[in-house]
Order: structure tokens, then C-alpha cells, then sequence
């Protein structure tokens, strides 16, 4: 009997079957028929010397090519985690289990693309050179009047020359660097208020931050890579509709949105929370979509926010993240760096990496402040983070309609409601709570504002506001002096309103 079935083995070994040819030739009257059964006995024989028939050689073949299959994925696996895991010069571990790998800027995910291979990424990070220019001209003086007092006026008037030519060297390093920063949108809004300073992540709570020259990466596990349905599909969203209807293709949102011209950007401020993710391949996040096409195969988006993801991360942590696409969520694209696309030029946040602190019930509340805009000078598509760090760039030739501009600009809240329970999903939006129930308890966005032809951030006009099943996940949209145009949305999901 097989060890692990149980079930009967039988073999026919070169002599048995011998004498089965034997006894046939002497059982068959037809000597044709004879003569092509042994033919097809010998066949066997020839091919296999033991063969173990019936169920159990179908046993066997199961588990002979099962391992193949799963070796086969393994290898895929390691195959991306190589591409995708870069070599790095600094290793910080997140007190949330997640390693943070430093990895020089121009060895990025983003330029393994055949139109940035070689090259390297815009300067974003020369900002304010009269605060620079300052502290080392006092530097200067202090050396002078030490050198003088001591009666070294040669050494004093050398030292003076070489601080010229560094400082002329150093002016058109900063002149070069100038001209790959973007020009910032014009400030509509002057009295805005924030909450951005405080927005922080956990690797670098103990104090811990990439050198310069170098951007922070989550490294991505073979465990993050086989919680996904299929390699290819890791970092990607599943194929779904982007218009808006009660059907939603397992999506639901809860959102408002502008359209019927032409944007350059959008910026907002955003509720971090945490909401609850019930089925593993479910998510809830809260975004900023910029929209462009035929709302077909070629639809382009980009889109950041914040996001509870188990899938992805293997966490219920909400985690700063990015995406795009060229062909509505089919091939191109993906989350964060994982693949190339986006390319980073800050060191102090890791896309993909766990926000904190996060708002709470009754409790503080936690914004993160988000623009994303094309700039006029270089056409790329920027995204800063609160007020002024700029983190990075979707370079203009991934993409086709968004090439010019976008469209549709789409603030909210999306959940995936896969019904693996049989009714709707219990995963949260928001905080959880509906939007009725307004500050401290409901999430929000607020100073909504899109970016013009003239790069202009603009108060939204023609605002929609739309809610796929409003006894879910509903929204409620307000404007006023301190935040300007705002809404509050969200939900717990199923509820005896929500079966």
C-alpha cells in the first residue's frame, strides 16, 4: 500500500508481463488481433520497465507537479524581489517590524525605465541658500578676527581668496540645483491652518534618517510578495471600473469630484485614521485622484492619500502611499516604488511606510497635507507633503492624456467590499463613523483647491458629491472661512441599514 493514501499498488514488472503476452497469444483465435495486442504490450514495455497503474499513477503525477508549480513561483519571487530590493548604505528597523534600506537616489526602482536608465533624479533639496550664504559668512568673519588678532593678515587675506572661489563654485552648484526645482503653485489661500507639522512615521520616531543623496525604501519581503493572488499582481490594483455607480465592481466610494476642465493639480488636507479592515484582500483609503482619458482601457490616473492595506503590508497600520496608471489598473503602474515609475528626491519620508500618530474618537486629530501638480518648467507631475517638502515626481512620459493635464479631480474615501461573508463587508472608511457625526468623530478632508492653467491653486467650483451606498459609507460637504471648501465622510460598512 502507498504510505500516505493507503490505497493498493500495483506493478507489472517485465515478467508479469511476459506471461500476460504468453497467455493472450494463446487466448485470441484472430491472429491479427493477436498480433496487435502483443505489439501494444511490448510498447509498454519498452517505454516503462515498472509501471504503477490505476488511481495511484494519478496520485503520483498530482504530487510530482505540484512542487514544480510552486517552485516555478518561488523563483518569479525571488526573481522581483531582486529587481525590486535595491543595494543600500543604511539599514533602519521600524519599531511596526518593517526594514527601512537607504538606497542612493539614482539606483531607485525608477530608472531600471529605458528612458531614465543612466540618469538621475531632479534636485529638490536646495531651498534656502540666504539662511546658507549667511551662516558661512559668519563662519568667515569669526575665522578672520581670530586670524587677526593673532597678527596673521597673510594667512587672513589666502583664506578670504579661496572662500571667493568656493562661494562662486557654490553659487552655480545652487543655480544648477535651482533649475531643477519646480515652481510652486501661486497660494490662493492665505489664512489656511494645518496640522502637517506633525506628521511623522514610525521608522523615524527614535531620531533616525537617510544621508543625504540616499531615499528610504520599505524593503519588500517574500511574504509581502505570496500574500498577493499572483506575482504579477503584487503592488497593483485589481482591474475595475473608475466611474461611479451603485455596481462599483466591489469598490465603493464615497467621494467628491470636479470635472469639465482642464486641471494642473489638486491639493488637500487629509484625516489620517485607522480604520478596520475585515477580510484580508480588502483595503480602505483616503485619496486625491487626477483623472485624464476615455475612461476606458487607456484611462490615466495619479493618486496618493493614506491606506489600510493587509494585502500589501501585512498590517491594519494606515501607511502613506502612491499609485498610477496609463491603461485603467491593467499592466502599467503600481503602489509606492515597486515599480518603475515615480521618482523620489526626499530622504526623510518612505512611501509605503506606517503614519503616526493617527487621529482618534473624541480625541486629537492628525492631518496630512498633500499637492500634487505639473510643473510648468519641466511638465513632470510633483507631490509635496505639508508645507513645502517636496517628495518626488511622476516623470510626463509615463503617461499619455495626463501628458497635458487632467480632466477630473476627485477627492474621498474608497473600500473594496468583497462580500466574503455572504453580506456587505464590515470594513471601515474614514474613522469608521458617518459623516453626520462631524469633528473628532467623522474624517475629513479639507481646503480642497485645484491648481489652473496659470498655476494658480483655485477653490473648487462645480463641486459633485456622490456616495455608492449612502447607508455604508455617506458625505456630507461644507465650506467656511478657516477651511474652505471641506467635507466629512465615511462609515462602519455593514450596519443593520447596510445588510
Amino acid at each position: 500500500k502507498h504510505k500516505e493514501t493507503n490505497r493498493p499498488i500495483h506493478f507489472i514488472t517485465k515478467q508479469s508481463l511476459h506471461s500476460l503476452v504468453m497467455a493472450s497469444s494463446s487466448s485470441f483465435s484472430s491472429p491479427t488481433v493477436t498480433s496487435k495486442f502483443i505489439g501494444f504490450l511490448l510498447l509498454l514495455l519498452s517505454l516503462q520497465p515498472d509501471l504503477s497503474l490505476g488511481s495511484d499513477l494519478h496520485y503520483k503525477n498530482q504530487t510530482s507537479f505540484r512542487p514544480k508549480r510552486e517552485i516555478q513561483k518561488l523563483r518569479k519571487v525571488e526573481e522581483y524581489l531582486k529587481r525590486i530590493n535595491k543595494p543600500s548604505i543604511k539599514t533602519i528597523h521600524s519599531p511596526d517590524g518593517d526594514v527601512i534600506e537607504c538606497v542612493p537616489s539614482h539606483l531607485q526602482p525608477a530608472f531600471d525605465h529605458p528612458q531614465l536608465r543612466g540618469q538621475k533624479p531632479l534636485d529638490s533639496t536646495c531651498r534656502s541658500k540666504p539662511e546658507i550664504k549667511f551662516q558661512r559668512n559668519m563662519k568667515l568673519v569669526l575665522l578672520l578676527a581670530a586670524t587677526s588678532t593673532l597678527g596673521i593678515s597673510a594667512i587672513s587675506l589666502s583664506l578670504y581668496k579661496i572662500y571667493l572661489v568656493i562661494e562662486r563654485k557654490r553659487d552655480y552648484i545652487y543655480m544648477e540645483n535651482m533649475q531643477d526645482l519646480p515652481e510652486m503653485p501661486s497660494i490662493a489661500i492665505a489664512n489656511e491652518t494645518t496640522n502637517e507639522e506633525n506628521f511623522n512615521q514610525l521608522w523615524s520616531q527614535s531620531g533616525e534618517c537617510c544621508p543625504i543623496g540616499s531615499i528610504p525604501m520599505r524593503r519588500t519581503t517574500k511574504t509581502d510578495v505570496l500574500r498577493a493572488r499572483s506575482v504579477r499582481r503584487f503592488g497593483r490594483r485589481l482591474k475595475k471600473p473608475i466611474r461611479r455607480d451603485s455596481s462599483g465592481g466591489g469598490h465603493e466610494h464615497a467621494v467628491v469630484f470636479v470635472n469639465g476642465e482642464q486641471y494642473y493639480g489638486a491639493k488637500a488636507s487629509i484625516n489620517v485614521w485607522t480604520p478596520r479592515v475585515t477580510d484580508a484582500y480588502e483595503f480602505s483609503l483616503s485619496q486625491i485622484w487626477l483623472i485624464s482619458g476615455s475612461f476606458g482601457h487607456d484611462l490615466n490616473t495619479i493618486e496618493a492619500g493614506w491606506q489600510v492595506s493587509p494585502e500589501l503590508y501585512g498590517d491594519n497600520y494606515p501607511r502613506f502611499f502612491t499609485y498610477w496608471t496609463t491603461d485603467a489598473y491593467q499592466a502599467t503602474g503600481c503602489y509606492n516604488l515597486l515599480c518603475s515609475g515615480f521618482v523620489q528626491t526626499n530622504n526623510k519620508i518612505a512611501i509605503g511606510a506606517a503614519i503616526s500618530p493617527r487621529s482618534s474618537y473624541n480625541g486629537r486629530q492628525f492631518d496630512l497635507g498633500l499637492m500634487i501638480w505639473k510643473d510648468p518648467k519641466h511638465g513632470h507631475w510633483w507631490l509635496q507633503l505639508g508645507n513645502g517638502l517636496l517628495l518626488g515626481y511622476w516623470p510626463v512620459f509615463l503617461f499619455s492624456h495626463l501628458r497635458s493635464h487632467a480632466s477630473m479631480v476627485q477627492f474621498g474615501g474608497e473600500v473594496v467590499n468583497s462580500r466574503s461573508s455572504g453580506g456587505h463587508t464590515g470594513t471601515q472608511m474614514g474613522s469608521g463613523h458617518f459623516a453626520d457625526e462631524g469633528f473628532e468623530k467623522a474624517a475629513y478632508f479639507r481646503n480642497l483647491q485645484v491648481v489652473d492653467w496659470d498655476n494658480n491653486l483655485l477653490p473648487l467650483s462645480n463641486l459633485h458629491v456622490l456616495a455608492d451606498h449612502p447607508a455604508c459609507y455617506n458625505i456630507r460637504q461644507g465650506k467656511n472661512n478657516v477651511w474652505g471648501t471641506y467635507f466629512y465622510y465615511g462609515g462602519p460598512g455593514r450596519n443593520p441599514r447596510c445588510p
